[in-house]
């Protein structure tokens, strides 16, 4: 298959979900870990089109959801210093800290800026030399060796006021959270855009410890359901592994030069997820050796893990624990326009995707 198109072939939608139906023995609990697949999932309909007996679940996939309120406090902080910039992507702006978010403290005054890429921040940097500059530097796998060449680059043009606040998260760590957590998953959807980068060797503990298996997947219906059939399957044939969905685009050995560039810049740590605590090794800082652009150390910068109680259930739902439509706020008092939780302001978000294709439900 080579045309978008043929990805989204009613006929082949149709085999695939009959296949579905014809291969289920029992009740089934499949994680998607990424958010573009929450999005993917919601969008195309695929629940209508799998037996009830296969239940899709939405996990920590949405880098925005999974940040903790007490980073966002941070950032507010530092803007509304007169000599610091917070140059960050859009829809972090939004999030909501223990009082404020972003764009509420860039109401009141805070220099607050929307940026594409850290590469854009690092212009601002450079143009603006009695500034700070911070950028927030959130995501996966996916967007880390972005943020390491810019900081590798920040170094080399001695841009000193070009500062990094890494909040980048690490994905195999939190699914082994979720398996030890108690959450009910009988296989995991992986992401695709990740895999990418860290190949499917990243996810072999997980059959190997925990008898689960992983499917690596891309982004189109026939992608979704695929990997829905190969779960299945892996089940019935007590053969738990990791396969290549998306083999148009992932290899098992994932791309070198981009870990590379991780394993320059970043080392592991532990790290806060929303709703799913401190993760071990769930996150990554900046080696010491670039300590320079670390607004951490820079600043002395200490995060507190205090969530204020607003009736969100947004870390259950990132726990896979609930769904969008449980909570008490979903589509009143928390809307896309109003978010009163993470969950809510990314398109990647499982309450943003409900909000856009289950609200009259």
């Amino acid at each position: 298959m080579k045309y978008i198109d043929e990805f989204r072939d009613r006929e082949l939608i149709l085999k695939l979900s009959r296949l579905v139906e014809r291969s289920v023995s029992r009740d089934y609990n499949f994680m998607e870990v990424c958010g573009g697949h929450t999005a993917a999932i919601q969008r195309f309909g695929l629940p209508s089109l799998l037996p009830q007996a296969v239940n899709l679940i939405s996990g920590p996939g949405c880098p925005v959801c999974v940040t903790p309120a007490g980073y966002i406090d941070v950032l507010i902080e530092l803007a509304l210093n007169e000599n610091v910039t917070v140059a960050t992507f859009g829809d972090l702006i939004r999030v909501p800290g223990s009082s404020l978010s972003l764009a509420e403290a860039r109401a009141g005054g805070a220099d607050v800026r929307v940026v594409l890429s850290a590469s854009e921040a690092l212009a601002i940097a450079e143009s603006e030399r009695n500034r700070k500059v911070v950028f927030p530097a959130i995501g996966f796998e996916t967007t880390a060796p972005g943020t390491a060449v810019t900081v590798m680059k920040a170094m080399a043009a001695h841009t000193d006021n070009f500062l990094v606040m890494s909040a980048h998260k690490v994905m195999p760590p939190a699914m082994e959270a979720l398996i030890r957590g108690g959450s009910r998953i009988d296989g995991f959807i992986c992401p695709g855009h990740v895999s990418v980068i860290t190949g499917s060797h990243a996810f072999e503990f997980i059959p190997e410890r925990y008898g689960l298996g992983c499917v690596i997947t891309g982004f189109e219906p026939t992608d979704i359901l695929s990997s829905v059939l190969m779960l299945i399957r892996q089940i019935t044939d007590g053969t738990p592994q990791v396969e290549i969905q998306y083999r148009r685009a992932v290899r098992p050995e994932g791309n070198r030069r981009a870990q590379q560039y991780m394993n320059e810049v970043f080392e592991p740590d532990d790290a806060e997820w929303r709703g799913l605590g401190i993760i071990s090794r769930g996150g990554l800082k900046l080696r010491d050796r670039y300590s320079a652009h670390d607004a951490f150390h820079v600043f002395g910068i200490a995060l507190t893990s205090d969530e204020k109680e607003t009736g969100c259930i947004c870390g259950e739902i990132l726990r896979g624990m609930s769904k969008p439509s449980d909570c008490g706020l979903f589509a009143s008092a928390c809307t896309p326009d109003n978010p009163a939780g993470a969950c809510m302001v990314s398109d990647e978000g499982a309450c943003n995707s409900w909000y856009k294709y289950h609200r009259h439900e």
